[in-house]
């Protein structure tokens, strides 16, 4: 392995002259991705600039939704129980990437940067219409998730910009959460397919203490069968895709299949189809595109369940129920 130079600047500013002015810089947050990319000669840095001494890169704030800075860890974030209740999706997404100890150093920002199709936080971070904070040379911009990812390990950001943060809007009191990881085993495994789904519905009309009747069910379908007697309306609904396309997707038709429609097992089954002929699988060695469009009618389907489970039982101490 190539020799290189380990610099460990204090500051947003610092490392941005530092990448300025070295020759073959590289950043390094976790160095999960780029430490990996070292070994297999995929990339030779002469420098390695890190930004695990910048404190500003390392903030958690659930003041009017949710802000998290590049810097934190994966762990960080599975142990904050504002975001277990209330960004569910996420929690899913950071409690099963790699081992522990991947956990314990691998970073937000490092995880959306890389941009790889598997990018467990991709997907979530998709339905909730995060925005990512870029720091440049000429100040700081916002760019909306979706258009931050251009492709295969490609982003847009120019060269010596730094992801400050993500920004995560406010959610109602009816809003619900998941994130689906299909793997061939339970841990230490990237996702065969992934899938991501946020739904709110509309309680209008409905009397204040509704989900109360609801967390009485144990049964889904009985659940399925009472949502669409009451006649409750999906307001709105997010859905996404990992591991079928170039980069996580939208599934925007199925989400307009869902939005404002009462929902039904049957609605389910319809948006679970609808995502599957949006996907655009290919053949791997870890899985056939055939089987992965098929994982997604059926995971789009089940995430939408957990999500609006976890939305009845938002206020209970066993949320987020898990798959």
């Amino acid at each position: 392995m190539k020799g290189y130079d380990y610099y460990k600047p204090d500051t947003i500013e610092e490392a941005m002259k530092m990448m300025s002015t070295l020759d073959g810089a590289e950043y390094i947050a976790g160095g999960t991705d780029v430490m990996v990319l070292i070994k297999k000669k995929a990339l030779s840095p002469q420098n390695l600039i890190s930004l695990r001494n910048i404190s500003e890169l390392s903030y958690i704030d659930t003041d009017n939704g949710l802000r998290i800075g590049s810097g934190v860890t994966h762990s960080r974030i599975s142990e904050s129980d504002f975001i277990k209740r209330h960004y569910s999706a996420l929690f899913d997404a950071v409690s099963n990437i790699g081992s522990v100890q991947v956990r314990n150093v691998g970073t937000v920002g490092g995880n959306i940067c890389n941009a790889a199709p598997s990018a467990d936080t991709l997907c979530p971070f998709l339905v909730f219409d995060a925005v990512v904070l870029i720091a440049g040379q000429k100040g700081e911009y916002q760019l909306a998730i979706d258009d931050f990812l251009l492709g295969p390990n490609r982003v847009a950001l120019a060269k010596g910009e730094i992801v400050k943060g993500i920004n995560l809007p406010a959610l109602g009191a009816n809003s619900g959460s998941a994130y689906i990881k299909h793997t061939r085993r339970k841990a230490m495994e990237l996702p065969i397919v992934g899938i991501a789904a946020r739904i709110d519905i509309d309680a209008k009309g409905h009397p204040n203490d509704w989900k109360e009747a609801f967390r009485r069910i144990d049964d889904i379908s009985d659940m399925l069968r009472l949502l669409e007697k009451e006649r409750f309306v999906c307001n709105d609904a997010r859905i996404a895709m990992g591991v079928v396309a170039p980069r996580p997707i939208r599934a925007k038709k199925a989400e307009s299949a869902l939005q404002g429609k009462v929902i039904s097992e049957g609605l389910l089954d319809e948006i679970g189809r609808i995502a599957a002929s949006e996907s655009q699988p290919r053949d791997t060695l870890r899985g056939e595109a055939w089987y992965r469009r098929e994982m997604v009618h059926v995971l789009t389907k089940r995430a939408v369940l957990m999500a609006l489970e976890r939305m009845i039982h938002a206020d209970s101490s066993n949320n987020p129920k898990t798959s």
